[in-house]
């Protein structure tokens, strides 16, 4: 999973941050990053208010029109770039390019607009690319339990679905710490596998 070719050098990975319009995307990248984030936010208009609807979001004045970028170091072995991906259909054209060499992803998921993040959830599974929902509970939306989540959205079991206030760099922190966790299972799931295909020990 690594990029980083000496031994001695943690591994950097690429993750994106995806998820619906207002879903927190830019949120959780400038919470969690121990660089000055990097952002494309712009006011929205009234154009783009008729483009993109504010039901549930009211109080969203600006939008991500490129990516967000950050970088955290979980621990000295494992350092992971963030790409936010922008939320808008006019803007998914972009969603390619940012997938590239990416290992895994965080599915923010609004409660309030639930089916916002369904397209994202599809788009990584079509590609085969590791990823975990990451409910951000607002604090005027429902709570509703993990399980409760994984049925509306109709997950596999072998999804992961966590809690977090993408306000919170420790909140954030551990939905990423999840998802490095997951891309380790699939990863040993995979050479399982493999191995048990070819014939060799696992």
């Amino acid at each position: 999973m690594a990029y980083a070719n000496d031994c001695d050098a943690p591994a950097t990975l690429k993750i994106l941050v995806a998820g619906g319009f207002g879903a927190g995307k830019t949120t959780f990248v400038s919470a969690v990053s121990e660089i000055e984030p990097l952002s494309t936010e712009e006011l929205l208009s009234d154009l783009g208010e008729t483009a993109d609807p504010l039901d549930g979001v009211e109080a969203k004045t600006t939008t991500t029109v490129a990516l967000d970028f950050g970088r955290i170091t979980l621990d000295p072995r494992t350092v992971l770039y963030l790409f936010g991906t922008p939320g808008q259909h006019r803007f998914w054209f972009l969603w390619e390019e940012l997938c590239a060499g990416a290992l895994g992803a965080v599915v923010l998921a609004d409660t309030r607009r639930l089916a916002d993040c369904f397209p994202a959830v599809d788009f990584f599974e079509r590609r085969g690319i590791g990823f975990i929902v990451a409910v951000n509970e607002f604090d005027d939306g429902h709570r509703y339990a993990p399980g409760e989540v994984r049925e509306a959205m109709g997950l596999g079991p072998d999804v992961p679905v966590v809690r977090c206030d993408a306000r919170l760099a420790s909140s954030g922190t551990g939905a990423l710490a999840a998802l490095v966790r997951h891309l380790l299972c699939m990863s040993a799931s995979i050479a399982g596998t493999s191995s048990s295909e070819s014939g060799e020990p696992s």
